[in-house]
């Protein structure tokens, strides 16, 4: 295991989205996220600053390189979240963006834990 203070620091970011919006689908609203719109902000500003932390000091190698694709999947769908929080698909949306926030804190997990070994190859004779 290699995890880091980094990892603990975003981590806490990643539960500082979680906790609001478990809150948020039990109540309707949470101090300071009233609707769809403002959890969606709360999980990009927090998101963003969760995969930031976690790739400080990164190699970008290929693993990284998966990680980048799915955190920009996971910031497109948080930008539609925001955009179409007055639509009937807002809460879809919001929930596939909560779920993606938790692939790409999971995926940086795994590989700061050592689970993803890459460009290693397989027997060599």
């Amino acid at each position: 295991m290699k995890l880091k203070l980094r990892d603990l620091i975003a981590t806490v970011l990643v539960a500082a989205i979680a906790v609001p919006y478990v809150g948020y689908l039990m109540r309707g609203e949470m101090p300071f996220v009233q609707d769809a719109r403002g959890m969606a902000g709360i999980g990009l500003v927090l998101g963003a600053a969760a995969y930031l932390v976690l790739g400080a000091g990164e190699r970008f190698d290929a693993a990284g390189k998966v990680e980048l694709t799915i955190a920009v999947v996971s910031l497109a769908l948080g930008v539609a979240a925001l955009a179409f929080a007055e639509a009937a698909v807002a809460e879809v949306l919001l929930a596939v963006f909560m779920g993606s926030i938790l692939v790409v804190w999971l995926t940086q997990m795994v590989d700061h834990a050592g689970f993803v070994h890459v460009g290693h190859g397989m027997g060599h004779a």
